[in-house]
């Protein structure tokens, strides 16, 4: 029986987005070094003695829940340097998640991530005729829910106290979402965005 998102590869100019594999443990765990991403109380990004978990972890809410996890390879360097995935996938009503995304340091602020939301949302709404993606962030990850305001991202409001970090911490989750209607316009801004790179 098939699954509404199956495994795909999206090719853009600065990256290739593939279906994420044991393979890329290695190139990963390097990447979470640049920067030491996993310092960052608000947001999750494995240390590099978890990555080897982490991606154990995808592939299993792949093949249990349907989502469609990424490694994020760099077309100039060839190298894997971070992820990001289809997550909180609503089969029945053709909505889902982009989330779990992170980049090593020196991609950060790059115009990398503008691309690779162009190449998520473009198959979501387009080959997956999606009705809705959302992104959800933590309250503190300002530069996160700025950066994801810029991709024309509207915020639905904020989740109070929606789970509780391993840290023993209430998180309080902004969500954000673009609507299929919205999409020939966001499409468009992101286009441009591109097409003028900048720090995104």
């Amino acid at each position: 029986m098939s699954r509404w998102i199956e495994p795909v590869t999206l090719e853009g100019r600065q990256v290739v987005l593939e279906p994420l594999r044991d393979a890329h443990v290695d190139d990963l765990t390097e990447a979470t070094r640049d920067g030491e991403l996993w310092r960052l109380w608000y947001t999750f990004v494995p240390a590099p003695d978890a990555v080897a978990e982490y991606v154990s972890a995808a592939l299993t809410r792949r093949d249990q829940h349907g989502e469609m996890p990424f490694a994020v390879r760099h077309r100039d360097s060839g190298k894997v340097i971070g992820s990001t995935r289809f997550c909180h996938v609503d089969e029945d009503n053709h909505r889902l998640e982009v989330g779990y995304t992170w980049y090593a340091r020196r991609f950060q602020r790059s115009g990398l991530n503008t691309e690779c939301k162009r190449l998520l949302l473009g198959h979501a709404f387009e080959a997956l005729d999606a009705i809705a993606v959302e992104f959800r962030t933590h309250w503190h990850n300002r530069a996160s829910r700025t950066a994801i305001a810029r991709l024309g991202a509207k915020q639905d409001g904020v989740l109070r106290n929606h789970q509780v970090g391993e840290d023993g911490l209430y998180r309080d989750t902004v969500v954000f979402s673009i609507i299929n209607l919205e999409w020939p316009a966001v499409r468009r801004n992101l286009d441009f965005l591109l097409d003028v790179p900048g720090p995104d």
